[in-house]
Order: structure tokens, then C-alpha cells, then sequence
């Protein structure tokens, strides 16, 4: 590791977060409290503590701003990261382990680099006596690897975070291996989707009309089919991304209890992710009627089904992204716009009416999120910070 490295304060915040297990299931974030707690000292914020759901704290830090009355700026990142099989990777992924300048752990683009990174800015544009005009709230949640329903979802319905008087929201992105950084001002709609298709039921030698099998195999060639049109799309039009489509996926299927006895039920899941230009309404009219045509007595059910969203506006109508845009101009690098093609905490925030972008602020680098050996180059880390410290007076001071 380079001396340089070895020495730097926030590689070495970094490296110590990495080390804290917030690692899904049954997330204790006790550990997340307390090391964020000593940062905030460190950088001189005041932290408040809310825990809106029994064991799922809300940490937010605030810094000040000149005129406190003016809607604030929220940084937001998540404490908790996914699972890992240890065997299958060749660092240790709570070691924050650096080799040949590149640092790995579970998280460390997913996305506690991100949370270092803009408490790395604000401490260095304190340092420099520097005060904006707008309050600067940084939250740190939980659970958002696991949907975010106990821990941000829950958070933007409070009086909390209403007092927070949030205007515009800065929230996680994803690294790009080309030039371009990745800016993301939507999401796709998440919907789980479960058919379940019931039926006559005997023995398996016989042909007996009505089974659940025919009824399931029809309604999974509709899915399919229309899963290829998205596939055939997105494979033809270059300029498309998989957050411009909708995709759709079988995940399970459920039902029989022995080889040889047709089943009196059967269940196909689907995940289901909708492009922003989809008629939700009129999309699932379409699963109605394929349930129709598949046979008596097949329904559907959601076991998730977001609202659409709109889009946060990435043009003159926002002046945060006017200033976001200024500050990338300033820097000189090159953002492109896309739609996240997953699902962050940010659907949340917009769903309020508050204008969020997603930034990663890396570039040059493979994403390897949830990933064997997930990594980051230290420097494209280093740079990160640069890049924020720019951003933030930008949209603060507007």
C-alpha cells in the first residue's frame, strides 16, 4: 500500500467503515452509530438519532447554513450492504484490504465510499472556513438493500424528516467504466407480481383437462413474450440503456407436493421493473386479461407495487440542476443522464415532490456492485471527494 495512502485521513475513514459488518440479514447498526458519531465530532456536526422503526436508526448529521430558513440540501447514503460468500473472494471483504492502489470490501461502492465522500467534502470545505448559504443535512439509513421499506420509506412519512425542510436531494449512482460520469434522475417502477393459476388435480398418468400446468405454461409464454420485446429493443437501439425498458423476470415458480400427482395449484412470480414511459394502468389491464385468457378461476397479486414517479427535471425548470450542472462544466468532466435501473432511496425522496440526482462520482471503473471482490480504485475514491466539494456550494448556494 502507498505510504501516501496509509496516511490519508479520509482513505483510512473509508477503510474503517468497510470493517464495521452492516451486512444483511439482521442488520445491528449500533457499530455504524457510534463510528459515524465520532466522525461528526471530528468534523464539528451536530447528530440527531431517530429510530422510526424498533432497531432501524436514522442517523442524521447537519451543518449549518447561513440563511437555515431556506430548504436544505440533503446528502443520503445507506449504512447496511448485502451479503457476501466469503469463500468465493480473493480479499477478505471486511478487511478494506489496498492492493496495487485499488481498495476492496463489501460496500465499498455500494455505497460507503459515497457516505466518506461527502463527509470527506464537507470537512475539507469547513477547514477552509467556508459556510453556505443552505443547511447541509448527511443521513445515513438503513435497510435499503432490502427495499428500504422499514428504513427511508418509513423516514420521509415523519415530522423529523419533514423539519429537515430538504429541497434537493444528492443520493448514490453507479460507477461507469467509460469516461462519462453516470447521473440518475429517476427509477423504474418495482413490481412484484405473483400468478397463481389453480386447477384440476389427480394422478400424473392421466390428461385431464383444466390443469394448472397448461394454465401457468400460458401465462408464462405472455411474460416471456413480452420480456423479448424489451430484450429485442434494447439490443437494436444503442442509445438505449436497461433503464429505458421494461424488464421482466421469472424468478420462482411454486406448487406440486409429488412426481407423480397433478397439482390442484400453481404459482409463476415475477420481478417487474417499468420503464418511466410505461402506462402502468394500462399495463396491468394487460395481466388481467392474460389471466382471463389463461383459464378459470387464474388471479394475480403484487407483493410489491410501487406508484410511478416522475423523474426529477434536468433542465431549466430546476435550478438545483442548473448549479449541478455548472459544477460539472467547472470541473470539466462529462455527466450523462440515465434511469436507474434498480431501486434506491431516492424513489422515496421524490415521491415527496423533492428534486433527487443519483451520482456516483466515479468513472474509469467497472461497476462491481454486489459483487465477488467488489472494489474501487483509491484515487477514482480521492477524486470523488474533489468532485463533491465542487458540487455541494453549487446547489447549496443557489
Amino acid at each position: 500500500m502507498s505510504a501516501d495512502y496509509a496516511t490519508n485521513p479520509a482513505v483510512n475513514t473509508l477503510r474503517d467503515y468497510l470493517r464495521i459488518r452492516s451486512v444483511h440479514p439482521n442488520v445491528n447498526y449500533d457499530e455504524c452509530l457510534t463510528f459515524l458519531r465520532g466522525v461528526a465530532a471530528a468534523i464539528g456536526l451536530p447528530v440527531q438519532v431517530f429510530e422510526v422503526v424498533p432497531k432501524k436508526p436514522v442517523l442524521v448529521m447537519t451543518w449549518e447554513g447561513l440563511q437555515p430558513d431556506l430548504p436544505s440540501i440533503l446528502l443520503n447514503s445507506h449504512m447496511d450492504v448485502v451479503p457476501v460468500f466469503e469463500k468465493s473472494w480473493k480479499h477478505p471483504p471486511f478487511a478494506a484490504e489496498i492492493v496495487d492502489g485499488v481498495i476492496y470490501g463489501r460496500g465499498v461502492q455500494d455505497m460507503k465510499s459515497v457516505a466518506v465522500q461527502y463527509l470527506e467534502a464537507v470537512r475539507r470545505l469547513k477547514n477552509k472556513g467556508i459556510r453556505l448559504k443552505r443547511t447541509v443535512h448527511l443521513s445515513f439509513v438503513p435497510e435499503e438493500e432490502v427495499g428500504g421499506a422499514e428504513g427511508m420509506a418509513e423516514f420521509v412519512k415523519t415530522e423529523h424528516y419533514k423539519n429537515l425542510n430538504v429541497g434537493f436531494a444528492l443520493d448514490e449512482g453507479i460507477a461507469c467504466a467509460t469516461e462519462e460520469y453516470q447521473v440518475f434522475n429517476g427509477e423504474r417502477t418495482i413490481w412484484h407480481v405473483s400468478v397463481v393459476c389453480p386447477g384440476k388435480s389427480g394422478h400424473g398418468s392421466l390428461l385431464l383437462p383444466d390443469t394448472c400446468g397448461e394454465k401457468i405454461r400460458y401465462i408464462i409464454d405472455k411474460f416471456m413474450d413480452l420480456r423479448q420485446v424489451s430484450k429485442t429493443r434494447l439490443e437494436s437501439d444503442p442509445s438505449l440503456t436497461i433503464g429505458d425498458v421494461t424488464s421482466i423476470n421469472l424468478t420462482m415458480i411454486s406448487g406440486g407436493i409429488q412426481d407423480n400427482i397433478i397439482p390442484e395449484k400453481m404459482t409463476a412470480h415475477f420481478d417487474i421493473r417499468l420503464a418511466t414511459s410505461e402506462d402502468l394502468e394500462a399495463f396491468e389491464n394487460t395481466i388481467k386479461q392474460w389471466c382471463v385468457e389463461a383459464g378459470a378461476g387464474v388471479s394475480y397479486n403484487f407483493t410489491q407495487k410501487d406508484p410511478y414517479v416522475p423523474p426529477t427535471a434536468v433542465d431549466n425548470s430546476n435550478p438545483y440542476w442548473v448549479a449541478f450542472k455548472a459544477a460539472a462544466d467547472k470541473l470539466g468532466i462529462k455527466i450523462v443522464v440515465r434511469t436507474f435501473p434498480g431501486g434506491t432511496d431516492s424513489r422515496f425522496i421524490r415521491a415527496t415532490g423533492t428534486p433527487a440526482l443519483g451520482l456516483t462520482a466515479t468513472h474509469l471503473t467497472p461497476s462491481s456492485l454486489h459483487e465477488h471482490d467488489e472494489n474501487l480504485p483509491v484515487e477514482q475514491f480521492l477524486r470523488g471527494i474533489e468532485i463533491y466539494e465542487e458540487i455541494l456550494p453549487s446547489v447549496a448556494n443557489i
